[in-house]
C-alpha cells in the first residue's frame, strides 16, 4: 500500500512545494519586478535619480514641498516638468501650496488658481508639509493647524479635481523626546541637525497629540478625498495606532518614506505582529523612500545610494534573513511577505491612490 501511494502523492506534494516557492519573491527578483517609489524629490535638472530608477525597474513620483532649503516653488515646478519631459513614461509629480501670503484676504483664491495651473501642467495632486502646525501662524499668532477653516477651499478644490492630497503633518513621536531617548538613529541625526523642528526643545508649540488630532479632524471633514499620509502618517511608532486610523478613515493610505526603520525597530520586539499588520492592510500601504537629488549632487553617489536603499528595503520585505541597518541598533528578521502583498505595496497601491499617468 505504501509503495502505491508514494508515486500517486508525489506529484501533488511537489506541486505544493512549487506553489509555495512561487508565492514569494527573492532578492534576485528585485530587478525583474516593476515598482514605484512614490516619494522622491528631484530638485535638480540632473536626471541621475531618474536613471537609477530606470536601471532598477522603478517608476518615480517627485514631490514639491514648501521647505526652506528647497528651491522656490515655481522653480520646483520647472524642475519637475524638466524631469517629466526627459522621462515622460517614468515620472510624475505633486505640486504644493504656500502659506506665505496667508494674511491676504484673497489668499485661498490665489492659491487655488496657482494649484489649478500646476494641474494643467500635469501635477497629479498636492502635498502639504509640517510647516502647517509647526511654522506658520495666523493673524492672532496661533499656529495654523491642518484643519484650519481657511484651508478647506484648497482641499475642496483638490477633491473636486479628482486629485490626491499627500500630507506630512506632525513628525515622528521621537520628535518630542530627548535625542538619547529616540528609538531610531536617523531621527537622532535629523533632529540634532534641525533643532528648529525638534519639538522637545519647543514645548510651547503644539503637542504630538494636537498635530495628529488636527490631521484626524481633517480626514473626518473630507471623507471622500484621496489622502496619503506621508511617513506612515506620523504614526510610525505603533502599528496598532496606525491601524486604528486606517480602520476609521477608508480614504486614508500611508506611504513608508523614511519610516521603514520604525517597522524594523518594532520587528525586533514582535516580527509576526508587524508582518500580519502589513498583510492585513496590504491595500493601504505605499512604498516610498524620500530619496532626493539637488543641483550639486554627485550623480554616481546618487545612483549608488538609491540602489542601496531600494535593495535594503526589498530584502526586508521579501526575505526572512537576519538583517542589520544603520538606522536601527541591533538585528531583526525580514518579513518575507507574499508576492501579492509586495506587488500592492510596491506598485498597485500607488496607482490606485495617486492615479499616475505613467502606469
Amino acid at each position: 500500500m505504501i509503495t502505491f501511494l508514494i508515486p500517486v502523492l508525489a506529484p501533488f506534494v511537489l506541486g505544493l512545494l512549487i506553489d509555495s516557492e512561487e508565492s514569494y519573491y527573492s532578492l534576485e527578483d528585485f530587478q525583474k519586478v516593476k515598482k514605484i517609489d512614490s516619494h522622491t524629490h528631484h530638485n535638480s535638472e540632473n536626471t541621475a535619480l531618474m536613471e537609477a530608477g530606470k536601471e532598477n525597474n522603478f517608476l518615480l513620483l517627485t514631490v514639491n514641498v514648501d521647505v526652506p532649503s528647497y528651491p522656490p516653488l515655481p522653480e520646483q515646478i520647472r524642475l519637475s516638468l524638466h524631469q517629466k519631459n526627459v522621462n515622460p513614461s517614468h515620472i510624475d509629480f505633486l505640486s504644493t501650496i504656500s502659506l506665505a501670503d496667508w494674511k491676504d484676504s484673497d489668499w485661498a483664491e490665489k492659491e487655488i488658481k496657482r494649484i489649478a495651473a500646476t494641474f494643467e501642467q500635469g501635477a497629479i495632486g498636492i502635498k502639504i508639509w509640517k510647516n502647517i502646525g509647526m511654522t506658520y501662524r495666523d493673524e492672532n499668532g496661533e499656529f495654523i493647524m491642518a484643519d484650519h477653516p481657511r484651508l478647506e477651499p484648497i482641499f475642496k478644490f483638490v477633491e473636486a479635481q479628482g486629485k490626491t492630497l499627500m500630507a506630512h503633518l506632525g513628525e515622528p513621536k521621537n520628535c518630542w523626546l530627548p535625542l538619547e531617548d529616540m528609538t531610531v538613529n536617523n531621527d537622532r541625526t535629523y533632529f540634532k541637525e534641525h533643532p528648529e523642528y525638534h519639538m522637545y526643545l519647543h514645548p510651547e508649540y503644539p503637542s504630538y497629540e494636537e498635530q495628529i488630532d488636527a490631521r484626524d479632524r481633517l480626514l473626518a471633514k473630507f471623507p471622500n478625498i484621496r489622502f496619503v499620509g506621508a511617513h506612515l502618517g506620523s504614526l510610525e511608532w505603533d502599528v496598532d495606532e496606525l491601524a486604528k486610523r486606517l480602520d476609521r478613515y477608508p480614504n486614508l493610505a500611508v506611504d513608508m518614506a523614511a519610516r521603514i526603520c520604525h517597522l524594523q525597530f518594532q520587528s525586533q520586539k514582535d516580527r509576526e505582529k508587524i508582518r500580519q499588520f502589513l498583510i492585513k492592510y496590504q491595500d493601504r500601504l505605499i512604498y516610498g523612500t524620500d530619496l532626493g537629488i539637488s543641483g550639486n549632487s554627485d550623480p554616481a553617489r546618487v545612483m549608488a545610494n538609491a540602489k542601496a536603499t531600494w535593495l535594503k528595503d526589498w530584502r526586508y520585505f521579501v526575505t526572512d534573513e537576519v538583517m542589520e541597518v544603520s538606522e536601527v541598533n541591533g538585528s531583526f528578521k525580514g518579513l518575507k511577505l507574499p508576492k501579492g502583498v509586495v506587488d500592492k505595496i510596491y506598485f498597485h497601491n500607488a496607482v490606485r491612490w495617486f492615479k499616475p499617468t505613467f502606469n
